[in-house]
C-alpha cells in the first residue's frame, strides 16, 4: 500500500533519519551480518535506511526496493554520488519480491510490514529469500499507534487483518523465524531481530 501525504511527510521530516541511526545502533550491537553480505531493503523510502545499511554493515551488494516509484526518485536526490552508486533501487512489491529463494543474507523493513494488507503473505516472502541462517532486523508499529481515532484519519493503512504483539510474534515463529532481540512497547511496536531456521 502506498503512503499519502501525511506519511510521505511523517518518512521524509528531518527527524526520520535521526530515529533510524538510533535503531541502526541497536541493530549494530544484536544483529550478525558480517561484512561483504548480500543484503535487502524492503520498503526504502528515499533512501536514508539504505545508507545507514550501507554504513554500518559494509555489504558486498545492497539493493532497496519501494513499491511508490516517487519515493525511489526521491532516493535518486537524498543520497550522494557515492551511495547512489554502491546501492541498487528499484520499484518492487513486498508481496511478490522479485528475487530467488534464499538470495539474501539479510533483509530490513523500517516500518513496511503493517502497510501491507496481506503481511503474513509479505513475511512469507521476505523469508523465502532469505537463506538459511539469515537476518531479518524490523521495525513494526501496532494499530494503538497509528490507527487510534485521530491517526487513522490522517495516516493511510489497511483497515482489517493488522498485528499486534502477539499476532506479529506468532507469525514470524510460523514463518520459519526465531525472534532473537525485541525492543518493544507492546501498545506501540517492536524492533525485532530474527533469523531464519536453518
Amino acid at each position: 500500500m502506498k503512503l499519502n501525504w501525511a506519511e510521505r511527510w511523517a518518512v521524509n521530516n528531518p527527524l526520520r533519519p535521526l530515529q533510524q541511526r538510533m535503531e541502526m545502533a541497536w541493530f549494530e550491537k544484536r544483529a550478525v551480518i558480517p561484512p561483504g553480505s548480500r543484503i535487502l531493503e524492503v520498503g526504502c523510502g528515499r533512501g536514508a535506511g539504505a545508507r545507514l545499511i550501507r554504513e554500518a554493515f559494509r555489504p558486498s551488494e545492497l539493493h532497496a526496493m519501494d513499491l511508490d516509484i516517487t519515493m525511489i526518485g526521491r532516493a535518486g536526490r537524498y543520497l550522494d554520488a557515492v551511495a547512489r552508486r554502491e546501492i541498487a533501487f528499484f520499484v518492487g512489491d513486498c508481496s511478490r519480491l522479485p528475487c530467488r529463494n534464499g538470495s539474501f543474507d539479510a533483509l530490513f523493513g523500517f516500518g513496511v510490514l503493517h502497510h501491507i494488507p496481506d503481511w503474513q503473505g509479505a513475511l512469507a516472502e521476505i523469508v523465502r529469500v532469505l537463506r538459511p541462517g539469515g537476518t531479518y532486523a524490523f521495525e513494526e508499529l501496532y494499530p494503538t499507534l497509528y490507527g487510534n481515532v485521530i491517526t487513522k484519519r490522517i495516516l493511510l493503512h489497511p483497515a482489517g487483518n493488522r498485528f499486534r504483539s502477539d499476532d506479529l510474534k506468532g507469525a514470524l515463529a510460523a514463518a520459519g523465524l526465531d525472534l532473537r532481540y525485541g525492543l518493544e512497547h507492546r501498545s506501540l511496536g517492536i524492533l525485532g531481530v530474527a533469523v531464519k531456521f536453518s
